[in-house]
């Protein structure tokens, strides 16, 4: 496909998102009805997809509407592309751009740095002289960010043996067990440690949030909102010995978890909510509760554009009931840490500060906040303890 031909791929799929479908789903559809596409012409399209999602606002304006086309319009003036060649109308290539295709000024800070307008001051608040910097990173891509399994290997050999796959890999200083991929990340999935499980794709932040625990041999370790369970496989590669349980709201968010700690070599015991309170007290329990995703939004822009102010008071209402519930299967000197992917104050220490109100006996010590600004996704986390 040509450059062009892509771009009026991206409009298609782009003006199904924006009609509702959901973005895997109108990208897995168009490349079901386009089979003449390679393997490089879906990726490029993907990321067309994607970075548009990310600046669905400045590039509307930038290209005069709120459509795929005005989107990828907006996306070409951003990177001072040739418009000429990418909208010539010849075959396969978008329509010329006329005069309904020109471009207006930024109404708004928010517009122009790609925040929802009603979120804007909250984020401000939040960030405050990181605001800018945080919304001008989540336009931008997500570094591609690896875990060393320990149980299999170091990083030195990790590294080694990425880069015997043409695969560069630094290490990253937010966790001692965390990689950063430079170059060859599309090849990840199809390498040999990655199969072998050597390495595991997570961001180096949600690795930081594990490390932060005071794992000792012996303990038991629930991770209470498991989704995929990559904290639940870094738990047991932190510490082995450690025996780490793992559960969900929603069991089929699991379903992989068991194959994915054979290739690992992890022991992990997947629970099941009735066997919860049977298997209590833990030593640790970790809740990376369900939240705005405004720390990962490089990586799922249209949580973005979904959200809004009725479900982040949902959000906030889940999270403070998610605490409250799972604190009784904490030990008398165990640690209740609580985590989000998040950069928002009324889902974090907002949050912990209203626990706290309410609950007397227990308090707060270890908090952090991580910022995409700062070469992470979002994340926060709090260990809380009975006084």
């Amino acid at each position: 496909m040509t450059p062009a031909a892509r771009v009026q791929a991206s409009i298609e799929i782009l003006d199904d998102i924006l009609a509702g479908a959901p973005v895997e789903k109108a990208l897995t559809g168009w490349a079901r009805r386009s089979r003449f596409a390679g393997s490089k012409d879906r990726a490029a399209i993907r990321d067309h997809v994607f970075d548009a999602l990310r600046c669905k606002r400045s590039f509307s304006a930038l290209g005069g509407s709120k459509t795929g086309r005005g989107l990828m319009i907006g996306a070409a003036r951003s990177l001072d592309s040739d418009l000429t060649s990418l909208f010539s109308g010849a075959r396969y290539a978008p329509a010329e751009v006329t005069e309904a295709d020109q471009p207006r000024s930024f109404r708004s800070d928010a517009e122009r740095l790609d925040i929802p307008e009603w979120l804007w001051p909250q984020f401000q608040a939040a960030l405050k002289d990181e605001a800018e910097l945080a919304a001008a990173a989540l336009q931008s891509r997500a570094p591609i960010h690896l875990r060393v399994n320990l149980l299999k290997t170091d990083m030195s050999t990790a590294i080694q043996r990425l880069a015997a796959e043409e695969i560069t890999a630094h290490p990253h200083p937010a966790c001692d067990t965390a990689l950063e991929v430079t170059e060859g990340a599309r090849k990840i999935s199809q390498s040999g440690p990655y199969t072998d499980g050597l390495v595991e794709l997570q961001d180096a932040a949600s690795q930081a949030v594990v490390a932060a625990l005071d794992l000792q041999p012996g303990m038991r370790v629930l991770d209470y909102c498991a989704g995929g369970g990559g904290k639940a496989l870094a738990l047991a590669a932190r510490a082995p010995g450690v025996h780490v349980f793992a559960h969900d709201a929603s069991p089929k968010r699991m379903r992989d978890l068991s194959a994915r700690a054979a290739r690992a070599g992890a022991d992990v015991t997947i629970l099941t909510t009735g066997q919860v309170s049977s298997q209590a007290p833990f030593d640790v329990v970790l809740t990376d509760v369900p939240c705005s995703g405004s720390g990962s939004w490089r990586r799922a822009p249209a949580g973005k554009w979904a959200l809004t102010p009725e479900r982040l008071d949902e959000l906030t209402q889940i999270q403070a009931a998610i605490l409250r519930d799972v604190s009784p299967l904490v030990a008398p000197k165990g640690v209740l840490a609580y985590a989000t992917c998040s950069m928002l104050t009324i889902e974090n220490d907002g949050i912990i500060d209203g626990f706290l109100a309410s609950n007397p006996e227990w308090q707060s010590g270890y908090r952090k906040t991580w910022l995409v600004s700062h070469g992470t996704d979002g994340f926060f986390t709090a260990h809380l303890t009975r006084i």
